[in-house]
């Protein structure tokens, strides 16, 4: 008997659920717990208080500020280790747990939740479920193992110079339930989704999200502590492209994102989008004679192409690397589809610039360059930058996250001056230096101290580099074993840098990488 009543209360809970899909919907009462009160998780609580549900959140470490204003909301707070279940939780009885994105799939309260049949969603979710608060924004999603915030960043700024209302949101920062619920409306919404958030995300029912258009940048194995296996981290990002309604954008050099949109059940009349830096064919973006063009949104496609800006002018402005000019692409290919004129693209790079710590210049001094890719958080991130420059005295290192840069070593070692390893994941990089660049002069910073490893690694990069050599931080790896994240690693390099060299550094230091023979 106790087993059917469980079974009609989840039936019952369930139709509930379902039929939530307006922000005008029936919330009153509603028993949610939400896991974590980072950015994302005070977004969640805020809009399920000011929705009406009875608002639990369950987190291991709180901020003061926000754990205050979760009393005047009316919300509760639990404070809780969560290595376990808390009894709270339990008898709290929650009909919905919605989990931040750090969360992993096999956390004891996730694992709880799927054994007691309470439904979990994430914020992405939520958001597009009471996306009508004030008006149905298009959404545009952008995922891949690199370059999503500087192609996010890229799509809203083409939107915004065509006279559009457009919020980039999402893993950038900004999060969507907070775009969803600004009084001003939006028109477009480009939003950000990791992996994590993807993971939550259902493909068929009323949570499913249906894009405006959508890309799959790049893939290579990525967070695999958290997913498990590369084939489940493919798999969630490979949910960016399901029930498309337009344009399905990507990479031709990435045959894995072919496949994804070849795979996804898409809206009817929705397209696929190749870019890439080679020749684009018909309904492609690409590079011609260092032309960037689309060859997609014209009558005369099979004949004709688009001008979208040369190379040539977007290397004074620090956009010419060719994983920059990917992303480029990638962007230009979402908002044409919007229906963005290409001379409005061409004319929205005249103040664009990337963000601190993407391939940022930080000095020139003596011939030497010294760059700031701190955001380089993985192999795959790290080899764009790497390739980007002739001469490197290359400081890398951190955490790994389970992903094994052996390969990345191999590719470049010929690249490398000298390679300075940092992080608590030295010996498995030190191990690959060995095997494939015997001969390269190699350090180790073994110091652990947050305030002295980036002077030691900058000390020892002036006392090896040469004139015509790039000093590149691209980690390869997450910096939260040192470093507070990634900015604040990209930072210290700065002030390392400055520090040694003092009035010495020449030239400009705003943004800027040149494209080298890789």
């Amino acid at each position: 008997m106790a087993a059917e009543l469980m079974a009609d209360a989840a039936a019952t809970g369930a139709a509930r659920l379902d039929a939530l899909t307006s922000w005008h919907a029936d919330w009153a009462g509603l028993r949610v717990a939400v896991l974590g009160l980072g950015v994302t998780g005070f977004a969640v609580a805020d809009t399920l208080t000011e929705l009406g549900a009875d608002v639990l959140v369950v987190a291991p470490s709180v901020d003061d500020d926000r754990a205050r204003i979760l009393d005047v909301i009316g919300a509760r707070l639990l404070v809780h280790p969560l290595d376990s279940v808390p009894e709270e939780l339990v008898a709290f009885a929650p009909e919905l747990v919605v989990a931040s994105p750090g969360f992993h799939p096999d956390h004891p309260v996730l694992e709880w939740a799927g054994a007691s049949k309470v439904a979990v969603w994430g914020d992405i979710e939520l958001a597009w479920r009471v996306r009508d608060k004030v008006n149905e924004a298009e959404w545009i999603l952008v995922t891949g193992t690199n370059g999503k915030t500087t192609t996010v960043q890229l799509a809203a700024t083409f939107l915004a110079a065509n006279g559009l209302r457009a919020a980039p949101c999402g893993n950038i920062g900004v999060p969507v339930l907070d775009a969803v619920r600004d009084p001003g409306g939006f028109d477009v919404l480009v939003v950000e989704l990791s992996s994590y958030q993807l993971h939550h995300l259902p493909k068929t029912g009323p949570g499913a999200l249906h894009p405006w258009a959508s890309v799959v940048l790049n893939v290579a194995d990525d967070h695999l502590d958290w997913h498990g296996s590369p084939e489940a981290y493919r798999a969630a990002k490979a949910t960016v492209y399901e029930n498309t309604k337009v344009a399905c954008v990507y990479n031709r050099a990435d045959e894995a994102t072919r496949t994804m949109v070849e795979e996804a059940e898409v809206e009817d009349g929705a397209r696929a989008i190749g870019f890439g830096l080679d020749t684009p064919g018909p309904s492609d973006f690409g590079v011609v004679e260092g032309i960037l063009c689309d060859r997609a949104f014209l009558d005369e496609r099979r004949t004709a192409a688009l001008e979208i800006i040369t190379v040539d002018e977007l290397e004074p402005r620090g956009l010419a690397a060719p994983h920059v000019v990917a992303n480029i692409l990638a962007a230009s290919a979402l908002v044409r589809s919007f229906g963005v004129p290409v001379g409005v693209i061409h004319d929205a790079f005249g103040d664009f610039r990337l963000d601190a710590h993407r391939i940022e210049t930080v000095a020139v001094a003596g011939g030497i360059r010294w760059i700031d890719d701190s955001k380089a958080t993985n192999p795959h991130a790290a080899e764009a930058s790497l390739r980007a420059f002739r001469s490197v005295v290359w400081i890398v290192g951190g955490l790994l996250k389970g992903v094994d840069a052996d390969a990345l070593v191999a590719a470049h070692a010929e690249r490398l001056r000298a390679a300075i390893v940092i992080g608590v994941d030295r010996a498995a990089l030190v191990a690959a230096f060995r095997r494939h660049a015997p001969a390269l002069p190699l350090f180790e910073v073994e110091s652990d101290d947050t305030e002295t490893v980036m002077h030691d690694a900058v000390a020892l990069a002036a006392a090896v580099a040469e004139d015509g050599d790039t000093v590149l931080l691209a980690p390869a790896a997450a910096s939260m074993d040192q470093f507070a994240d990634y900015g604040d690693r990209g930072r210290r390099f700065h002030d390392a840098v400055r520090s040694m060299l003092g009035g010495e550094a020449d030239g400009d230091t705003a943004p800027h990488a040149s494209p080298g023979e890789g």
